[in-house]
């Protein structure tokens, strides 16, 4: 089975799901959609406090990460795009990381985890690029990998940024509202900065954590996490105040283009109006002038023709046309 139809078996299943992959004194444990009898048996083991245990089983909104003697604690938030919604959605992974073990917990949509657990269930040669170097050098690779899927998810993100960007300012384009994709567009921003601006503080704590689990000679590669997410949040910073100039001035095209309609129907009902008095006037069974003489009804379009065009220079004359 390869690591894509391993993935897809694994997020196709509604069960808990749980794996262990050994590598020397090294292992890693992935939980996918963990029940409460699941984690207190990985806490009896483990011996973790039960207050991260309730975090597990819980929907966090904040990342964080707690400090123990024999053990971190982290929540992380990654973006995935949901094809079904059509949106960037929020999912959460907790991460246990001790001197020789690392348990992973998410729900099973987090696809760069489940490749990289995928490669190392699979082939020796992959265990050891991810693992011979200890639980510090694994949870860098795992954050990593999802720190790439979200350069990934940036990249989508600003290329329907672009696209908008293009349709709005395309003069000879077929004018249509946009409002709708701008505002999906929005979210996905928003969401997504919702995910970074808390991740930046955690990532950047990271290697100052214990060195028992994170030594000193992974900091570059933690500086490397800690750049990634910069950089992530940067773009989506300057993403963010473009969508909000293409909004503007989307509203500014479609405000000028319904003024300008209202102003060519109003033209039409100022000038329609004396010309409904005047067919009105000669329509009442009265005795009204030149009814008689036998060119009034070229009288009367005369008249009305005489009326629009002195209507129309006046409006001319006015700069109003």
């Amino acid at each position: 089975m390869s690591r894509f139809a391993l993935a897809k078996h694994l997020m196709n299943e509604t069960k808990t799901q749980f794996e262990k992959i050994r590598f020397k004194d090294l292992v890693w444990t992935d939980i996918i959609s963990p029940n409460r009898e699941v984690l207190t048996s990985i806490q009896k083991k483990y011996k973790f406090h039960e207050l991260d245990i309730e975090d597990c089983l819980t929907e966090n909104q904040r990342s964080k990460i707690d400090e123990y003697d024999k053990y971190l604690f982290m929540v992380l938030h990654f973006p995935f795009f949901d094809s079904t919604k059509k949106l960037l959605v929020i999912q959460e992974i907790d991460i246990f990381i001790g001197q020789d073990f690392i348990i992973t917990i998410h729900d099973g949509v987090l696809r760069p985890v489940m490749d990289v657990f995928g490669k190392c269930m699979l082939s020796i040669k992959q265990r050891k690029r991810f693992m011979s170097n200890g639980s510090g050098f694994l949870l860098y690779e795992i954050i990593d990998s999802m720190l790439d899927e979200g350069f990934r998810l940036v990249d989508y993100i600003s290329n329907n940024t672009h696209v908008i960007e293009k349709s709005v300012f395309n003069v000879d384009a077929t004018r249509k509202d946009m409002l709708k994709d701008i505002l999906i567009l929005k979210k996905d921003i928003i969401t997504f900065r919702r995910v970074v601006s808390p991740q930046r503080t955690v990532i950047a704590q990271l290697e100052h954590k214990n060195k028992k689990f994170l030594p000193e000679n992974l900091e570059l590669y933690f500086d490397d996490l800690v750049d990634k997410v910069e950089k992530t949040w940067s773009n989506l910073e300057s993403m963010k105040d473009l969508v909000m100039s293409i909004q503007e001035t989307h509203e500014s095209i479609i405000s000028h283009t319904t003024n300008n309609v209202i102003k060519v129907l109003t033209i039409f009902s100022v000038i329609m109006l004396p010309l409904t008095v005047l067919t009105g006037f000669y329509g009442m069974n009265v005795s009204l002038p030149f009814e008689q003489h036998e060119a009034a009804y070229m009288i009367v379009i005369g008249g009305m023709i005489v009326i629009i065009g002195a209507m129309l220079g006046y409006f001319r004359w006015r700069k109003w046309l």
